[in-house]
Protein backbone atom coordinates (compact mmCIF):
# COMPACT_ATOMS: atom_id res chain seq x y z
CA UNK A 1 0.00 0.00 0.00
CA UNK A 2 1.35 3.88 -1.04
CA UNK A 3 1.64 6.88 1.16
CA UNK A 4 -1.26 7.77 -1.63
CA UNK A 5 -3.26 5.15 -1.12
CA UNK A 6 -3.54 4.75 2.24
CA UNK A 7 -4.24 8.81 2.05
CA UNK A 8 -7.09 8.23 -0.25
CA UNK A 9 -8.45 5.37 2.01
CA UNK A 10 -8.11 7.01 5.12
CA UNK A 11 -10.27 10.18 3.76
CA UNK A 12 -12.88 8.06 2.34
CA UNK A 13 -13.49 6.85 5.55
CA UNK A 14 -13.72 9.77 7.39
CA UNK A 15 -15.56 11.46 4.93
CA UNK A 16 -18.13 9.06 5.80
CA UNK A 17 -17.43 9.44 9.33
CA UNK A 18 -16.10 5.74 9.58
CA UNK A 19 -13.60 5.20 11.70
CA UNK A 20 -10.49 4.23 10.08
CA UNK A 21 -9.47 0.76 11.57
CA UNK A 22 -6.16 -1.12 9.70
CA UNK A 23 -8.67 -3.36 8.04
CA UNK A 24 -10.69 -0.39 6.69
CA UNK A 25 -8.09 1.64 5.84
CA UNK A 26 -6.52 -1.77 4.20
CA UNK A 27 -9.57 -2.12 1.91
CA UNK A 28 -10.43 1.27 1.14
CA UNK A 29 -6.74 1.70 -0.12
CA UNK A 30 -7.59 -1.19 -2.66
CA UNK A 31 -10.99 -0.10 -3.50
CA UNK A 32 -10.11 3.67 -4.14
CA UNK A 33 -6.42 4.25 -3.53
CA UNK A 34 -5.57 4.43 -7.16
CA UNK A 35 -8.39 7.10 -7.68
CA UNK A 36 -10.27 4.90 -10.04
CA UNK A 37 -14.05 3.18 -10.08
CA UNK A 38 -14.03 -0.33 -9.95
CA UNK A 39 -16.55 -3.51 -9.33
CA UNK A 40 -15.56 -5.88 -6.86
CA UNK A 41 -16.85 -8.77 -4.55
CA UNK A 42 -16.16 -9.54 -1.71
CA UNK A 43 -13.92 -12.49 -3.13
CA UNK A 44 -11.84 -10.37 -5.03
CA UNK A 45 -11.24 -7.86 -2.28
CA UNK A 46 -10.23 -10.67 0.01
CA UNK A 47 -7.60 -11.95 -2.46
CA UNK A 48 -6.35 -8.15 -3.47
CA UNK A 49 -6.20 -7.88 0.46
CA UNK A 50 -4.35 -11.37 1.35
CA UNK A 51 -1.53 -10.76 -2.11
CA UNK A 52 -0.79 -7.64 -0.39
CA UNK A 53 0.53 -9.61 2.64
CA UNK A 54 -2.22 -8.47 5.30
CA UNK A 55 -4.29 -10.69 7.15
CA UNK A 56 -7.78 -10.46 6.60
CA UNK A 57 -10.82 -12.91 6.60
CA UNK A 58 -13.52 -13.09 4.42
CA UNK A 59 -15.89 -13.04 7.49
CA UNK A 60 -13.89 -9.22 7.84
CA UNK A 61 -14.19 -8.59 4.66
CA UNK A 62 -18.09 -8.84 4.10
CA UNK A 63 -18.43 -7.18 7.10
CA UNK A 64 -16.53 -3.88 6.03
CA UNK A 65 -18.39 -3.70 2.76
CA UNK A 66 -21.60 -3.88 4.48
CA UNK A 67 -20.26 -0.80 6.52
CA UNK A 68 -19.20 0.32 3.40
CA UNK A 69 -22.37 -0.29 1.78
CA UNK A 70 -24.25 1.08 5.06
CA UNK A 71 -21.97 4.22 4.86
CA UNK A 72 -23.03 5.35 1.19
CA UNK A 73 -19.57 4.75 0.08
CA UNK A 74 -20.64 1.69 -2.28
CA UNK A 75 -23.60 0.29 -3.62
CA UNK A 76 -24.38 -3.66 -3.94
CA UNK A 77 -25.29 -4.59 -7.33
CA UNK A 78 -26.91 -8.42 -7.45
CA UNK A 79 -26.60 -9.67 -10.43
CA UNK A 80 -28.23 -13.40 -9.43
CA UNK A 81 -28.60 -14.97 -6.66
CA UNK A 82 -25.30 -16.20 -5.79
CA UNK A 83 -23.69 -13.32 -4.93
CA UNK A 84 -22.70 -9.19 -5.33
CA UNK A 85 -20.89 -6.79 -6.62
CA UNK A 86 -19.49 -3.32 -5.22
CA UNK A 87 -19.31 -0.33 -7.32
CA UNK A 88 -17.28 2.81 -6.19
CA UNK A 89 -19.00 4.85 -8.72
CA UNK A 90 -22.22 6.21 -6.79
CA UNK A 91 -24.36 7.65 -9.85
CA UNK A 92 -27.38 5.65 -10.93
CA UNK A 93 -25.94 4.29 -14.20
CA UNK A 94 -26.55 0.49 -16.00
CA UNK A 95 -23.72 -2.31 -16.09
CA UNK A 96 -23.09 -4.51 -18.48
CA UNK A 97 -22.93 -8.26 -16.91
CA UNK A 98 -20.40 -10.28 -18.70
CA UNK A 99 -21.79 -13.57 -18.05
CA UNK A 100 -18.51 -15.57 -19.90
CA UNK A 101 -16.16 -13.92 -17.39
CA UNK A 102 -18.32 -13.42 -14.23
CA UNK A 103 -17.93 -9.45 -14.03
CA UNK A 104 -19.96 -6.00 -14.28
CA UNK A 105 -18.59 -3.05 -16.28
CA UNK A 106 -20.43 0.49 -16.17
CA UNK A 107 -23.16 0.56 -19.55
CA UNK A 108 -22.97 3.94 -21.16
CA UNK A 109 -26.59 5.22 -20.20
CA UNK A 110 -26.72 7.73 -23.44
CA UNK A 111 -29.17 6.16 -24.90
CA UNK A 112 -31.41 4.72 -22.06
CA UNK A 113 -34.59 5.62 -21.31
CA UNK A 114 -36.76 3.83 -18.67
CA UNK A 115 -40.36 4.50 -19.16
CA UNK A 116 -43.81 2.87 -17.31
CA UNK A 117 -43.04 1.86 -14.91
CA UNK A 118 -45.29 0.32 -12.97
CA UNK A 119 -47.33 1.74 -10.12
CA UNK A 120 -45.94 1.02 -6.43
CA UNK A 121 -48.18 -0.87 -4.11
CA UNK A 122 -50.15 1.43 -2.04
CA UNK A 123 -48.14 2.98 0.56
CA UNK A 124 -44.25 2.34 -1.44
CA UNK A 125 -42.79 4.52 -3.65
CA UNK A 126 -39.68 3.26 -6.52
CA UNK A 127 -36.53 3.92 -4.54
CA UNK A 128 -34.43 2.96 -7.38
CA UNK A 129 -34.41 1.04 -10.75
CA UNK A 130 -31.27 -1.16 -11.38
CA UNK A 131 -30.46 -2.04 -14.90
CA UNK A 132 -28.20 -5.18 -15.33
CA UNK A 133 -27.71 -6.03 -19.01
CA UNK A 134 -26.29 -9.32 -19.63
CA UNK A 135 -23.91 -10.42 -22.10
CA UNK A 136 -22.74 -13.56 -23.85
CA UNK A 137 -20.37 -14.64 -26.59
CA UNK A 138 -22.82 -15.05 -29.64
CA UNK A 139 -23.94 -19.01 -30.46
Amino acid sequence: MTDTSRARGEAWLTGAHLRPTRQRVLLASLLVGDGRDRHVTAEWLHDAARSSGDKVSLATVYNTLRAFTDAGLVQEITVDGTGSYFDTKLDDHPHFYWEDEGRLSDAGSEALEIVNLPDAPDGMEVAKVDVVIRLRTKR
